[in-house]
């Protein structure tokens, strides 16, 4: 049967896909709409398939606070080029997906794949049938659930990068500020852990041969390498574990300290830091 271009444009109002995609579906499907909207999502998961191996480095992390700030919720949702994370459409479907997670309280990032947006489809065909759309890998790179007495959020300004610091012992204390300052010590310090009971025995042990290496290379006794490598490893734990890290805008204080100034009993049960393309 003829496809009128009203009949194209009627068919790429109804999935967003290009006029050209839109008009071989229709044709594909004899005139058939219903036909033609499943070979556009089937074409999805044809452009997904071939772009499963390519890497996401672009896109946009969104975040939800609940009104009594007890909980904190993060999804980012990965594609490939900067372009495709400014189309409005990506930009849409990051935030239905939050939405969701949101009006169910969905616990982890398998769960809001599973999850169906308004029309019934679940998150995952409405990524496939996105990247048929936009000709990207798309991916929820994160998604984090977190409650606390209080979780402070922080987006960085170019929209790839967020954080969540869950904080218990508020009692009533405004922790709004001390909170954003936090945050941002964690989205440029990148701490591996809270403390350091959080840094795994695999890790501690990597540290402590390095720390034995580098001594052997400077020319240090044997005998001296275990010490030394010991000192090196109290070194990466202030560096690299957020309560013993120094705060950036007052290096006189640890974060602990300065948690602890602030209201005693204050502290960090936990924090979530997500940046998209590293």
């Amino acid at each position: 049967m003829a496809i009128t271009a009203q009949d194209v444009n009627k068919l790429r109002q109804m999935t967003g896909a290009g006029m050209m995609d839109c008009k071989k579906a229709l044709q594909e499907a004899d005139g058939d709409f219903d036909k033609a909207v499943d070979i556009l999502r089937k074409q999805g998961q044809k452009v997904a398939a071939k772009r499963a191996d390519n890497a996401v480095s672009e896109g946009t992390v969104l975040i939800n606070i609940s009104e009594d700030g007890t909980n904190g919720k993060l999804v980012a949702l990965a594609c490939e080029t900067e372009p495709v994370s400014n189309v409005e459409d990506f930009k849409n479907l990051a935030q239905s997906i939050l939405d969701k997670a949101v009006a169910d309280n969905i616990a982890d990032k398998d769960a809001l794949l599973a999850a169906t947006l308004a029309d019934g489809r679940p998150v995952s065909e409405h990524m496939i049938e996105l990247t048929g759309k936009l000709g990207e890998k798309l991916e929820i790179s994160a998604y984090e659930n977190v409650s606390a007495d209080k979780v402070v959020p922080y987006i960085h300004s170019n929209g790839k990068l967020g954080v969540l610091v869950a904080f218990a012992g508020v009692n009533g204390t405004d922790v709004a500020e001390l909170g954003k300052d936090v945050a941002m010590q964690i989205a440029a310090m990148k701490p591996v852990a809270l403390d350091k009971d959080g840094i795994d025995a695999a890790t501690i042990e990597r540290e402590i041969e390095v720390g034995k290496e580098q001594a052997r290379a400077e020319g240090k006794p044997e005998a001296m390498l275990e010490k030394i490598a010991q000192g090196k490893l109290q070194k990466f734990y202030k560096d690299s574990t957020l309560l013993n890290q120094e705060f950036v805008k007052d290096s006189s204080l640890t974060i602990r300290q300065l948690l602890e100034k602030t209201s005693k009993g204050l502290t960090v049960t936990t924090f979530k830091r997500v940046a998209i393309g590293g």
